[in-house]
């Protein structure tokens, strides 16, 4: 009999609600993070670096760096690893430094 931790711990988790990422829907479910969430909708960056154009992600997943930063409803530069999914949540990937319109 296969058992998952959720099983072993008796855990009831609400069902799953929906998220946005750059117009796309993408499943959340209670207590994960924005990250997490999109990683696990297989989506492995969500911010372009000013300099070069390259992906990010999640990094370290704690807090500790500025990989995972996200536009988040609008808010540049949220850490999407710490950012608790919130159904209805738009996130869009983040250009640069996420204030590319203002010219700094």
């Amino acid at each position: 009999m296969a058992r998952t931790p959720a099983d072993l711990v008796g855990a009831q988790p609400g069902p799953p609600f929906e998220i946005t990422f750059d117009g796309r829907p993408v499943t959340a479910r209670p207590g994960q993070t924005v990250a997490a969430a999109l990683w696990g909708a297989g989506i492995p960056a969500w911010r372009i670096t000013r300099d070069g154009r390259r992906p990010r992600g999640a990094f370290c997943g704690i807090g500790q760096c500025f990989d995972c930063l996200a536009t988040i409803n609008g808010t540049p530069n949220r850490r999407a690893c710490l950012v608790p999914a919130r159904p209805g949540d738009a996130v869009v990937t983040q250009e640069g430094h996420g204030h590319d319109r203002l010219g700094v």
